[in-house]
Protein backbone atom coordinates (compact mmCIF):
# COMPACT_ATOMS: atom_id res chain seq x y z
CA UNK A 1 0.00 0.00 0.00
CA UNK A 2 2.79 2.45 0.84
CA UNK A 3 4.56 1.81 -2.49
CA UNK A 4 1.35 2.44 -4.43
CA UNK A 5 0.70 5.69 -2.54
CA UNK A 6 4.29 6.85 -3.23
CA UNK A 7 3.94 6.09 -6.95
CA UNK A 8 0.62 7.94 -7.12
CA UNK A 9 2.11 10.93 -5.28
CA UNK A 10 5.07 10.99 -7.66
CA UNK A 11 2.77 10.79 -10.69
CA UNK A 12 0.61 13.60 -9.31
CA UNK A 13 3.66 15.79 -8.69
CA UNK A 14 4.98 15.11 -12.21
CA UNK A 15 1.62 16.04 -13.76
CA UNK A 16 1.53 19.29 -11.77
CA UNK A 17 5.07 20.16 -12.84
CA UNK A 18 4.41 19.32 -16.49
CA UNK A 19 1.26 21.41 -16.45
CA UNK A 20 3.11 24.35 -14.91
CA UNK A 21 5.91 24.07 -17.48
CA UNK A 22 3.53 23.66 -20.44
CA UNK A 23 3.14 26.00 -23.35
CA UNK A 24 0.17 27.86 -21.84
CA UNK A 25 0.75 31.59 -22.12
CA UNK A 26 -0.08 33.89 -19.27
CA UNK A 27 -2.52 36.67 -20.03
CA UNK A 28 -1.32 40.24 -20.41
CA UNK A 29 -1.56 42.66 -17.53
CA UNK A 30 -5.28 43.64 -17.47
CA UNK A 31 -4.56 47.32 -16.78
CA UNK A 32 -2.08 47.55 -19.67
CA UNK A 33 -4.46 45.75 -22.02
CA UNK A 34 -7.30 48.09 -21.01
CA UNK A 35 -5.14 51.18 -21.48
CA UNK A 36 -4.01 50.17 -24.96
CA UNK A 37 -7.42 48.90 -26.13
CA UNK A 38 -9.39 51.88 -24.85
CA UNK A 39 -6.95 54.30 -26.53
CA UNK A 40 -8.08 52.78 -29.84
CA UNK A 41 -11.79 52.71 -28.90
CA UNK A 42 -11.80 48.93 -28.36
CA UNK A 43 -13.46 47.31 -25.34
CA UNK A 44 -10.67 45.44 -23.51
CA UNK A 45 -12.78 42.28 -23.22
CA UNK A 46 -12.89 42.09 -27.03
CA UNK A 47 -9.12 41.74 -27.52
CA UNK A 48 -8.07 38.22 -28.54
CA UNK A 49 -5.33 36.64 -30.62
CA UNK A 50 -5.01 33.34 -32.45
CA UNK A 51 -2.45 31.14 -34.11
CA UNK A 52 -2.56 29.17 -37.35
CA UNK A 53 0.30 27.38 -39.08
CA UNK A 54 1.80 29.54 -41.83
CA UNK A 55 -0.13 32.70 -40.85
CA UNK A 56 1.26 35.84 -39.23
CA UNK A 57 -0.47 38.90 -37.83
CA UNK A 58 -0.70 41.88 -40.18
CA UNK A 59 -0.20 44.48 -37.45
CA UNK A 60 -1.53 47.32 -39.61
CA UNK A 61 -4.87 45.47 -39.85
CA UNK A 62 -5.59 45.68 -36.12
CA UNK A 63 -8.41 48.01 -35.23
CA UNK A 64 -11.90 48.65 -34.02
CA UNK A 65 -15.07 47.30 -35.65
CA UNK A 66 -18.58 48.36 -34.80
CA UNK A 67 -18.95 50.44 -31.67
CA UNK A 68 -16.09 48.95 -29.64
CA UNK A 69 -15.28 45.60 -31.24
CA UNK A 70 -11.89 44.26 -32.30
CA UNK A 71 -10.53 43.01 -35.59
CA UNK A 72 -7.19 41.65 -36.81
CA UNK A 73 -6.08 39.90 -39.99
CA UNK A 74 -3.53 37.11 -40.22
CA UNK A 75 -1.87 36.59 -43.61
CA UNK A 76 -0.45 33.35 -44.98
CA UNK A 77 3.28 33.51 -45.67
CA UNK A 78 2.67 31.61 -48.90
CA UNK A 79 -0.18 32.49 -51.21
CA UNK A 80 -1.49 35.50 -49.26
CA UNK A 81 -4.65 33.84 -47.88
CA UNK A 82 -6.18 35.81 -45.03
CA UNK A 83 -7.77 34.82 -41.72
CA UNK A 84 -9.84 37.47 -40.00
CA UNK A 85 -10.29 37.42 -36.25
CA UNK A 86 -13.14 39.66 -35.13
CA UNK A 87 -14.87 40.14 -31.80
CA UNK A 88 -18.03 42.12 -31.20
CA UNK A 89 -20.94 42.26 -28.82
CA UNK A 90 -23.66 39.70 -29.30
CA UNK A 91 -24.52 36.08 -28.80
CA UNK A 92 -24.55 32.94 -30.92
CA UNK A 93 -27.31 30.38 -30.76
CA UNK A 94 -28.85 28.07 -33.34
CA UNK A 95 -31.32 30.84 -34.24
CA UNK A 96 -28.79 33.68 -34.48
CA UNK A 97 -26.33 31.46 -36.37
CA UNK A 98 -28.91 30.81 -39.07
CA UNK A 99 -29.66 34.53 -39.53
CA UNK A 100 -27.87 35.76 -42.63
CA UNK A 101 -25.93 32.50 -43.06
CA UNK A 102 -25.22 31.35 -46.59
CA UNK A 103 -24.40 27.83 -45.38
CA UNK A 104 -25.96 25.54 -42.80
CA UNK A 105 -24.91 26.10 -39.19
CA UNK A 106 -23.10 23.22 -37.53
CA UNK A 107 -22.41 23.04 -33.81
CA UNK A 108 -18.86 21.91 -32.93
CA UNK A 109 -18.30 21.91 -29.18
CA UNK A 110 -18.56 25.53 -28.01
CA UNK A 111 -18.28 26.90 -31.55
CA UNK A 112 -20.58 27.23 -34.54
CA UNK A 113 -19.38 26.68 -38.12
CA UNK A 114 -21.21 28.32 -40.98
CA UNK A 115 -19.33 28.23 -44.25
CA UNK A 116 -15.88 29.85 -44.00
CA UNK A 117 -16.45 31.02 -40.41
CA UNK A 118 -16.22 29.68 -36.89
CA UNK A 119 -18.10 31.67 -34.24
CA UNK A 120 -17.30 31.13 -30.58
CA UNK A 121 -19.76 32.70 -28.11
CA UNK A 122 -18.18 34.22 -25.02
CA UNK A 123 -19.74 36.16 -22.16
CA UNK A 124 -21.53 39.05 -23.92
CA UNK A 125 -19.58 38.83 -27.19
CA UNK A 126 -18.78 36.52 -30.09
CA UNK A 127 -15.30 35.70 -31.38
CA UNK A 128 -15.26 34.94 -35.11
CA UNK A 129 -12.51 33.38 -37.20
CA UNK A 130 -13.18 33.55 -40.92
CA UNK A 131 -11.32 33.24 -44.17
CA UNK A 132 -12.57 32.97 -47.71
CA UNK A 133 -10.84 30.06 -49.44
CA UNK A 134 -9.10 28.98 -46.22
CA UNK A 135 -9.53 25.23 -45.61
CA UNK A 136 -11.98 24.35 -42.87
CA UNK A 137 -9.36 22.47 -40.83
CA UNK A 138 -7.16 25.59 -40.76
CA UNK A 139 -10.12 27.74 -39.67
CA UNK A 140 -10.96 25.22 -36.96
CA UNK A 141 -7.37 25.14 -35.70
CA UNK A 142 -7.31 28.95 -35.55
CA UNK A 143 -10.67 28.97 -33.74
CA UNK A 144 -9.41 26.46 -31.19
CA UNK A 145 -6.27 28.57 -30.67
CA UNK A 146 -8.17 31.80 -29.87
CA UNK A 147 -7.02 33.21 -26.54
CA UNK A 148 -6.44 36.42 -24.62
CA UNK A 149 -3.04 37.94 -25.49
CA UNK A 150 0.09 37.46 -23.41
CA UNK A 151 2.31 40.46 -22.65
CA UNK A 152 4.49 39.71 -25.69
CA UNK A 153 1.45 39.24 -27.95
CA UNK A 154 -0.07 42.48 -26.66
CA UNK A 155 3.15 44.35 -27.55
CA UNK A 156 2.91 43.06 -31.13
CA UNK A 157 -0.84 43.67 -31.32
CA UNK A 158 -1.65 47.09 -29.86
CA UNK A 159 0.47 50.24 -29.65
CA UNK A 160 1.24 51.72 -26.26
CA UNK A 161 -1.38 54.21 -25.08
CA UNK A 162 -0.41 57.88 -25.38
CA UNK A 163 1.35 59.34 -22.35
CA UNK A 164 -1.19 60.91 -20.05
CA UNK A 165 -4.02 58.74 -21.37
CA UNK A 166 -6.59 59.65 -23.97
CA UNK A 167 -7.11 58.19 -27.39
CA UNK A 168 -4.66 57.71 -30.23
CA UNK A 169 -4.68 60.72 -32.56
CA UNK A 170 -5.22 60.12 -36.25
CA UNK A 171 -3.30 62.60 -38.40
CA UNK A 172 -5.66 62.25 -41.33
CA UNK A 173 -8.82 63.54 -39.62
CA UNK A 174 -9.56 67.24 -40.06
CA UNK A 175 -10.30 69.34 -36.94
CA UNK A 176 -13.56 70.60 -38.47
CA UNK A 177 -16.25 69.32 -40.82
CA UNK A 178 -17.77 65.88 -40.91
CA UNK A 179 -14.65 64.08 -39.71
CA UNK A 180 -13.94 62.38 -43.03
CA UNK A 181 -10.26 61.58 -43.60
CA UNK A 182 -8.16 64.20 -45.37
CA UNK A 183 -6.69 62.54 -48.46
CA UNK A 184 -4.61 65.46 -49.67
CA UNK A 185 -0.95 64.92 -50.48
CA UNK A 186 1.49 64.92 -47.54
CA UNK A 187 -1.25 64.08 -45.02
CA UNK A 188 -0.22 61.24 -42.75
CA UNK A 189 -2.02 59.15 -40.14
Amino acid sequence: MIKQRGVLSALFLMSVLLTACGSEKSAADPAELASRAEALGIAPEHVYVTEAPGFTLAQQSVGVIGGDGFSAVYVAKEGGAQLQLSVDRGTMTADTCAQGATAPCEREGDAWYRGQEYAIPKKGHVVRVSGEGVPRDVLKEAALAVHRPSDAELDALLPAAPAGGGSVERGDLPPEGDGAPNNEANTTG
